[in-house]
């Protein structure tokens, strides 16, 4: 499997997750506060560089790569994602959202086991709060028959996909810019084959 293919497997994966979300948004009501992008703004966020390749590749086609490999040089270690920008008027703070990586999709949304193998819903501290007797219900319901992405699961898909990539945890920032240079070297090898109008995609 070449990195294209890669980074549209991953595509796959993210795209499922989804709709797993979806899902479990809908019966369980739970939704992020509008504009708020707190979680998004610890700088000891972990990821792969295999959950941005889609990301890294759609940069590549459309003639950024190297504009964000300059951002990403010029960050500190302590910098908040790169990706964020905190001055977006919305529903969140994400300047790249469609291409955002499996972390920052599954934190808030998922499920992880715990020792006694029952499901335990990893969200924040404002939707606990905030929403705290819709968080209650969907905590009770995921334990018996409640609809959940679990965690282990999707990092178990992107390990079959790449298991060295899937399982490099590494500093935010770090691993986007590691993505981007491993699409940077995939297509400048192939003589910049890849560079074109991505926008359909």
């Amino acid at each position: 499997m070449n990195l294209e293919e890669k980074a549209g497997a991953v595509e796959k994966v993210l795209r499922e997750l989804d709709e797993e979300i979806s899902q479990f948004q809908q019966w369980s009501t739970l939704h992020c506060k509008f504009g708020c992008g707190k979680c998004c703004f610890k700088p000891d966020i972990e990821a792969t560089p295999l959950e941005f390749l889609p990301f890294a590749v759609h940069q590549y086609r459309t003639g950024k790569v190297e504009e964000w490999l300059e951002r990403l040089d010029n960050l500190s270690d302590d910098s908040i994602c790169v990706i964020l920008n905190p001055t977006l008027a919305g529903a969140g703070l994400c300047s790249e959202y469609p291409h955002r990586g499996l972390i920052c999709r599954l934190f808030g949304y998922s499920a992880r086991l715990n020792k006694y193998e029952q499901k335990e819903l990893v969200t924040c501290s404002i939707i606990k709060t905030e929403q705290q007797g819709k968080f209650l219900e969907a905590e009770a319901s995921i334990k018996i028959d409640g609809t959940i992405p679990l965690m282990s699961d999707y990092y178990l898909k992107l390990h079959y996909i790449d298991p060295n990539l899937a399982n490099d945890f590494m500093p935010i920032n770090k691993a986007i810019k590691r993505a981007m240079e491993l699409a940077l070297q995939y297509f400048e090898y192939r003589g910049g084959e890849g560079k074109s109008d991505f926008s359909s995609h």
